[in-house]
């Protein structure tokens, strides 16, 4: 039997010698023998071995692999030191031993040692001050599983928060991410690191500022003060991980979601997005704090767009000058020396105002040139948001009277995309409501192809409940935009109502001009049909 194990363990056969241990237990001590060997692979696959059996191993076998922690061989110590992590916390008396590696040349060696001790340690001085060490190797690698280790050390190992702070500001973004997660690790009940990990979220890497607000939302409730007090921090980043986590934490208190709510109308487009995420989030307590919100919307120009808009404006008070008043053109260019220009010049404020006319009447800019001359588009913001307000109640998705009736009155707005987005937004909240259901039929007749494209979608996630709508529906399906007719030939498949006037309605859609819409109706009547 040696001779045989011997023999699998230098031919590297572990899942076999696993096999026969499984089937008796006394080949371990057989192992154990091996690992003094002289041949290096057996050494090497005993040590393995016992790493692969766990605590199961036993005490002999950790101090028989302890006294290899110092061989010659760097593979033999670097194996060492993982399977006395495999084995776990009755390795304890070979921690001394394996602190002294963590001076050892080899990197993998020093990797491996810091490793073991996070499966070993608890949290002692003598372990902490070992790993806390780790935390200032020359390795990156080594670092971040110094990090790793300390988190598994539990709440008794409060003391090195302060070092993984440090760490927390690492060049590297994995030793700082590893640091977050370590100090997550530690406990939901560390408070007193919540200004560390606050400060954190200012860090320059999105995904430590990431690993930041999930630990501080594994804390829970008491970081919500921290939070409500960086709320208008300078910083952008660092009001988006504030709004972030408080969605996260689903806070429920009005007095709070009204101090969120006034991030709606932050300078920063990203805060307002990140504020309207976590109000959605936190769900049905903030529908009146977005409502109100959007009645009050007015965003401020950030320095850029202002910037921008003061420059097109002076640009046009020029172009208008030199166009209405050419002599004060000769002046300038008189005084410049540039008089031999003059026609080019005169030219292109010409065709400036002309241009910039035109986009102003048509109200609509289909190449950049016109992002430009329309400088009046910078002032648009507030409307946008508003879309992003309508869009959040949509998220949130609850159908009562409330937000229902607030939806329906955007319908009426005189900004095509925000009547665009409510009736996309009644589709999610408008079931089982008549006022819904007959505002979105009269919806239906929109002077913009998108908004009736995107009301007849919105009746056809209705369902059933739309069967008032089927004559409006019907009545569109003769539209001259595709897109319309396809959506309310999809949506009149939906309502799944069996009559002669939907399927002979249908059944004229079989031949329509456009592809997808003879599929749809296709689809539709195969679905009517079997359903009903």
């Amino acid at each position: 039997m040696s001779a045989s194990l011997e023999q699998l363990l230098r031919d590297a056969r572990i899942d076999l010698v696993l096999s026969r241990i499984e089937k008796d237990t006394s080949i371990i001590n057989e192992v154990i023998t091996q690992v003094d060997n002289e041949i290096r692979s057996i050494r090497f696959n005993s040590i393995y071995v016992l790493g692969e059996l766990g605590e199961k191993a036993g005490r002999d076998a950790v101090s028989k692999i302890s006294k290899y922690l110092h061989d010659e061989d760097w593979s033999i110590r670097r194996e060492a030191a993982r399977s006395l992590g495999k084995i776990g916390p009755i390795a304890s008396e070979a921690i001394p031993t394996l602190a002294d590696l963590t001076e050892d040349k080899e990197i993998s060696i020093r990797t491996a040692v810091v490793t073991s001790l996070g499966k070993i340690c608890a949290a002692t001085k003598e372990c902490i001050e070992i790993l806390k060490n780790g935390l200032k190797d020359g390795e990156e690698e080594v670092r971040k599983e110094s990090a790793k280790s300390l988190g598994l050390l539990g709440p008794d190992a409060y003391e090195v928060i302060p070092d993984l702070a440090k760490s927390m500001r690492d060049p590297n973004w994995t030793v700082r991410t590893a640091s977050a997660e370590a100090i997550s690790g530690i406990g939901k009940n560390t408070i007193k690191a919540i200004p560390t990990l606050i400060n954190a979220l200012n860090d320059d890497d999105w995904r430590v500022r990431n690993r930041v607000i999930n630990t501080l939302s594994e804390i829970g409730e008491p970081t919500i003060p921290y939070l409500l007090d960086i709320l208008e921090h300078k910083e952008r980043v660092v009001r988006e991980g504030a709004i972030e986590t408080l969605g996260e934490l689903r806070v429920s208190n009005p007095e709070i979601i009204e101090k969120m709510a006034k991030l709606l109308r932050d300078k920063k487009e990203t805060v307002r997005g990140k504020t309207a995420d976590a109000l959605r989030n936190i769900g049905e307590p903030s529908i009146p704090f977005i409502i109100k919100a959007y009645d009050k919307t007015h965003i401020p120009l950030n320095i850029k767009t202002s910037f921008s808009f003061f420059i097109y404006l002076i640009i046009l008070a020029i172009s208008l000058l030199f166009t209405l008043y050419p002599p004060s053109l000769i002046f300038i260019l008189d005084i410049l020396n540039l008089w031999f220009i003059y026609d080019l010049i005169y030219s292109i404020c010409v065709i400036y105002i002309i241009l910039y006319c035109i986009f102003s009447i048509i109200d609509i800019v289909k190449f950049s040139l016109g992002d430009y001359l329309w400088f009046h588009k910078l002032l648009d913001l507030g409307n946008k948001h508003k879309v992003l307000l309508i869009s959040s109640i949509g998220g949130i998705g609850i159908s009562k009277e409330e937000p229902i009736n607030f939806v329906i009155k955007q319908l009426k707005s005189k900004k095509k995309y925000i009547r665009l987005e409510a009736a996309r937004t009644l589709g999610k909240i408008g079931i089982n409501s008549k006022e819904a259901l007959k505002a979105l039929e009269v919806t239906l007749k929109d002077s913009k192809a998108n908004v009736r494209r995107e009301t007849a979608l919105s009746l056809g996630k209705l369902g059933p409940f739309a069967i008032d709508a089927i004559p409006s529906l019907i009545g569109v399906l003769s539209d001259k935009n595709k897109d319309v007719r396809w959506r309310a030939t999809e949506a009149l498949g939906k309502i799944n109502v069996d009559t002669n006037e939907v399927i002979t309605a249908l059944q004229g859609m079989i031949h329509d001009e456009c592809d997808y819409v003879c599929e749809a109706a296709d689809l539709a009547i195969d679905n009517i049909k079997e359903n009903t």
